[in-house]
Formats: structure tokens, C-alpha cells, sequence
């Protein structure tokens, strides 16, 4: 284990032997920290925290701190952080609050530029990219490889399914459906994903029935119910990518951007 002698890490703490902990960190009673993670310099960890392996966690980073939920009162909420994640200058992630399930949960292989902040519940999958100043309220779910430009505000217990995309300076007040890119103030949709969908290899078929159902939803003026009713009894609705792309509208509990 290699500690700069500037560091306070609390005795209690569990640190694998691999970790590095940088100068000015403190490291609270109750992290525990797996192998190959790196924390730089400057850098609060505190509460009942827990981060997986080879994490990158820059200067200045604010992980695990008590939530900014004024009905908090020092309930011992927790914070699960996976593998592979980076952390940028200045980022802010907080544990849950005993109103949601306590924890507030960060999948593996995700980008959290400078000054990003991940508010208390959230939960956020795999491999997604926050560009700087993104900030997701308390409640949140983002999926798998999502993007939120720089300056993105989404609103507490907003779904931001899979592949989707919010544009830079986006405020989100609803839900995005799985692949849809939306942006403005307030957001709209704007199309899919189609660009990041042949970047992952999706066949051309299938990103012609998504384009279909995507009109189907977004320009023939149809309600949800009427709009799901047509998907669900056209040829395409037997595609795995379209079936997720209807439940995530089905799952869908502010109603979506249009």
C-alpha cells in the first residue's frame, strides 16, 4: 500500500495493499477500497463506502459525504461504487437516504468529468459518460452507455434509459427513453442514437424498425397507449431492441420527453 504521509486515512478503514492514496486525502472509518484503485490527491472519502477495483479518483473529489436531503439526519446510508470508474476534480458523489433504499449505487467503467455530481438513490450503470458540470438530483436511474453533455440537469426520479443521449446545457424533468437523444431547456427529442447504435455493430435492419417505431411514438401525434398499441402489433415488435425501447416507455413513471 503506498500512503503519502499527508494523508489521513482512519485506522478502521479497509485498504487493499495495491491502493494509492495521494497527498491530503482523508479516507473516513467505514471505506473500504479494493485493489489497483488509485485516489490522487486531496480527495474526501467518507462514510459507509464501498469502491471496487482500479478506479481513478482525482484532486479535489467529494465521495460518499452526507447527502444534501434536509430530512438526513446521519442515518448510516451507503455509497457502492464498482471497478473502473474515474472520478474527475471537484466531482461530488453522495450515499442514500433511508426515504429510497439507503444506498445510492455506480455501476463499472464510468466517466465522471470535473465537477459532475451524483445526488443521494441514484443508481447508474455501466460505462456511461458525464461531461463536466452534468448533475443528476436525488432518485435518478441512468442506464448503460449514456451520455450527458456538460451543463445537464436532470430532475430527481427521472429515468435516463440505456444508449440514450442528453445534449449539452439539456434539462430533464422526464423520462428519456432507451437510444433517444433530447436537448434544449426544456429538453425535446431530437431522433436516436442511430450514430452510437453502428458504432456498437447493430445491424441496418434493425436500426430501420427503431427509426420506424421511433415516428411511430414521437411524429404521428398518438398518445402512449395508442402509439405502444401500434408497435405491439407491427412486425417489428418481435426485435429485442425494440421490445426494450417499449419498456422503457411502459416503465415510464413521469411520463417521457416528447
Amino acid at each position: 500500500m503506498s500512503i503519502h504521509p499527508t494523508a489521513i486515512v482512519d485506522s478502521k478503514a479497509e485498504i487493499d495493499s495495491t491502493v494509492e492514496i495521494g497527498p491530503f486525502c482523508i479516507i473516513g472509518p467505514d471505506v473500504t477500497i479494493d485493489a489497483g484503485t488509485e485516489v490522487k490527491s486531496h480527495v474526501v472519502i467518507n462514510g459507509h463506502t464501498t469502491i471496487g477495483k482500479d478506479n481513478e479518483i482525482y484532486q479535489f473529489a467529494s465521495v460518499g459525504e452526507a447527502n444534501q436531503d434536509k430530512k438526513y439526519k446521519g442515518e448510516p446510508t451507503r455509497l457502492e461504487i464498482g471497478d473502473r470508474n474515474v472520478i474527475r476534480e471537484n466531482a461530488t458523489i453522495h450515499r442514500g437516504t433511508v426515504q429510497d433504499n439507503g444506498v445510492t449505487t455506480i455501476g463499472h467503467g464510468n466517466l465522471f468529468m470535473a465537477s459532475t455530481h451524483v445526488g443521494h438513490d441514484c443508481i447508474v450503470g455501466d460505462n456511461n459518460i458525464l461531461a463536466n458540470y452534468a448533475a443528476l438530483a436525488g432518485h435518478v436511474f441512468v442506464g448503460d452507455s449514456v451520455i450527458l453533455g456538460g451543463y445537464t440537469g436532470i430532475h430527481q426520479f427521472c429515468q435516463v434509459n440505456s444508449y440514450s443521449m442528453c445534449g449539452m446545457g439539456s434539462m430533464v424533468t422526464k423520462d428519456v427513453p432507451r437510444y433517444v437523444m433530447v436537448s434544449g431547456n426544456p429538453c425535446k427529442a431530437h431522433g436516436m442514437n442511430f450514430e452510437g447504435m453502428r458504432r456498437r455493430g447493430v445491424p441496418a435492419d434493425v436500426i430501420k424498425a427503431l427509426r420506424h417505431v421511433y415516428k411511430i411514438v414521437y411524429k404521428k401525434g398518438l398518445t402512449h397507449e395508442q402509439a405502444l398499441s401500434d408497435i405491439q402489433n407491427s412486425v417489428f415488435f418481435e426485435i429485442p431492441e425494440v421490445m426494450a425501447f417499449v419498456d422503457s416507455i411502459k416503465a415510464s413513471n413521469r411520463g417521457i420527453v416528447r
